[in-house]
């Protein structure tokens, strides 16, 4: 009898030094179904996804496809039998076109010879029929993120693969963009495509799977049919409680004046235009101030102006009553200015360092981790690190010496934020500090900031995702084509309201 199982992952162990980050999980993919797999930062999501993909070999456990066994030993293995991957992180060669990331490794050939015209015929029938938009002669390095993303969709279509896994595809997606992936995904299973889907963002689960699997600390909890479920269950379910969804804060005090930033302007490095134009604003202490906008505004710019990364080209900056226009980053960083970085691997982390040496990463030159002569106390920094791992709960195989590579995104993110808040800052300025985590780990986020506010802390939260913009800061200003061109209050704007000032329909309608 034919199987109604594309692939079928039984009794699946997987286990790394000092964990098991699989531990006897059963997952079962119907053909044509999409099926998301859901769980915290850490749960195993990923891991289980790379067994199928054959990137790891689970120590225990089979893998069957259409109802025969399997052995994949590596990516060409999967491949064969037709399952490709969307990772997280792209797997994408920047200095070449989309074309030839899409045929790398399946190079049309007669004799010989590269028959790129056949190729390029293809991709673009599938863009076509799939209604995924690519410039086939675009450099990838000078596409967006979205663009990326559909490059790695169609390398999966052009190989014909039957089985698509989807990693945390949503991460780095404007909404825009993630409505239009969204709408892929149901167009490929309705063309029989059978979809994985690794996600922890419970509205998206709820809008594009059918059923849904959670994992919860490397266990199965359970599948579930998306239809007879709800948002709340399914996040008990992964995070072992009830979640609140909604951040509770009292109403806000502000008090002095603890950054002023007076007609910033920053260049571009991808174009002549300048990326931040004549910025001007104030954050006060005991309030959380927004950067809300579309990715690609500015803001990026704007945050590296005031840490440091990048020098201003005019204007003025004020931490405190001083001037640090000129100021170094490390200036900066001892002066009350703490940094969450929106590029957790490039600007947070030194990812083949231990965590107790990220964990000082800019405190390392203080007397309570230094010596007199130089050296550095490695007790103290032990118990240092330990301290916050326990406080912040920041899970890992081997504790303070796990190297921060090793790691899953949403700890490597905690630890990040425990470094920058136990500074003590006056300012905290906060870079997308929730991107691609669980909803546990959101919510503990949202409350940390909020006690930075509430004790009195500058808060400059910096975000994309629209419902952490309308409820965790006191103001928000939008930004536009490097301008300010909107301050709104999240208790009175509407969510539509926001989107137009995002969109720069608003600006038109002010200078009009």
């Amino acid at each position: 009898m034919d199987s109604p199982y594309a692939i079928e992952m039984l009794h699946i162990t997987k286990r790394f030094p000092g964990i098991i980050a699989n531990d006897d999980i059963t997952l079962q993919l119907k053909k044509g179904e999409i099926h998301a797999l859901l769980g915290e930062n850490g749960a195993g999501k990923s891991t289980l996804m790379s067994v199928l993909f054959g990137l790891y070999q689970a120590e225990e456990g089979v893998i069957k496809k259409d109802g025969k066994e399997v052995q994949i030993k590596d990516p060409n293995d999967a491949n064969d039998l037709g399952i490709g991957m969307v990772h997280q992180h792209f797997k994408l060669v920047e200095c070449f076109s989309v074309l030839d990331n899409i045929i790398l490794g399946v190079e049309p050939n007669k004799a010989g010879f590269l028959q790129k015209k056949e190729a390029r015929e293809k991709v673009l029938a599938l863009s076509e029929k799939y209604g995924l938009a690519v410039d086939p002669d675009a450099i990838v390095e000078n596409i967006t993120v979205g663009m990326q993303q559909r490059t790695e969709i169609l390398k999966m279509l052009y190989r014909d693969n039957e089985i698509l896994i989807f990693d945390e595809p949503t991460a780095v997606l404007t909404p825009q963009e993630i409505d239009e992936l969204m709408q892929i995904m149901k167009n490929l299973a309705k063309e029989g495509k059978s979809i994985l889907f690794i996600s922890h963002k419970l509205a998206e689960i709820m809008a594009v799977a059918d059923r849904c699997t959670v994992l919860r600390k490397g266990k199965y909890i359970g599948t579930v049919e998306t239809k007879d479920t709800t948002v709340e269950q399914l996040s008990a379910m992964m995070v072992g409680r009830n979640v609140n969804f909604h951040v509770e804060k009292k109403p806000c005090t502000p008090g002095d004046v603890i950054l002023e930033v007076e007609n910033m302007t920053v260049a571009s490095k991808v174009h002549k235009n300048d990326a931040v134009k004549n910025v001007s604003f104030k954050v006060r202490g005991g309030e959380i101030v927004c950067i809300a906008g579309i990715d690609g505004n500015g803001q990026t710019e704007l945050v590296y102006g005031l840490s440091g990364l990048e020098p201003l080209k005019s204007g003025k900056l004020t931490l405190c009553g001083k001037d640090m226009t000129h100021a170094s980053i490390r200036k900066r960083s001892t002066s009350g200015m703490s940094h969450i970085p929106e590029d957790r691997h490039k600007h947070g982390l030194v990812l083949d360092y231990s965590l107790e040496y990220n964990m000082i990463l800019q405190r390392y030159f203080e007397e309570s981790f230094t010596g007199r002569v130089g050296f550095l106390k490695r007790h103290s920094i032990r118990d240092y690190a330990d301290k916050l791992i326990d406080q912040y709960d920041v899970r890992s195989g081997q504790g303070a010496i796990t190297t921060a590579r090793s790691m899953s995104g949403g700890n490597q993110q905690k630890a990040i934020i425990a470094r920058e808040i136990d500074k003590d800052p006056d300012l905290l300025i906060a870079v997308q500090p929730t991107r691609g985590l669980d909803v546990g780990a959101i919510e503990y986020i949202h409350k940390q900031l909020v006690a930075q506010r509430d004790a009195g802390k500058a808060v400059l939260l910096v975000s994309l995702e629209l419902d952490e913009v309308m409820d965790v800061p006191d103001r928000i200003l939008v930004m536009y084509e490097g301008e300010i061109v909107g301050e709104l209050d999240p208790r009175t704007t509407t969510q539509e309201e926001l989107g137009l000032y995002m969109a720069g329909a608003k600006r038109d309608e002010v200078k009009a």
